[in-house]
């Protein structure tokens, strides 16, 4: 009789595990994510805006309104981000991610795809 509970018990834990382990992933699979919703990128441009406007630039919305610009995270480095931003609302006078704001040759190098 013992053996059959710990036969039944070598059965039963492998498939608790499991369940736990499946559980736990999604749990910190689905943290990132929401966290990853709000604005990632910052923008304040040379040239304001009239009133609130959003644009999809490569995919990316973009929410403006006047002068100040965000956005959701991107693949793309933020120097090109940037640039792609500027080829579509013109100079940028500020670019910023939460790792901090652009290097004034890298405003440059995106300000340069708004001349062109």
């Amino acid at each position: 009789m013992f053996a059959n509970r710990n036969g039944a018990f070598r059965q039963i834990l492998p498939a608790a595990l499991a369940l736990v382990g499946t559980a736990a992933s999604f749990a910190l699979t689905a943290a990132p994510v929401r966290a990853a919703s709000g604005p990632f990128y910052s923008a304040t441009l040379t040239r304001p805006m009239e009133g609130q406007q959003k644009l999809v630039q490569k995919g990316l919305l973009w929410k403006c309104e006047g002068a100040q610009c965000s956005a959701g995270r991107d693949t793309s480095r933020p120097v090109i981000v940037c640039a792609r931003l500027a080829q579509k609302v013109g100079p940028v006078a500020r670019f910023a991610t939460p790792q901090g704001e652009l290097a004034a040759e890298d405003l440059a190098r995106c300000n340069e795809a708004a001349a062109g």
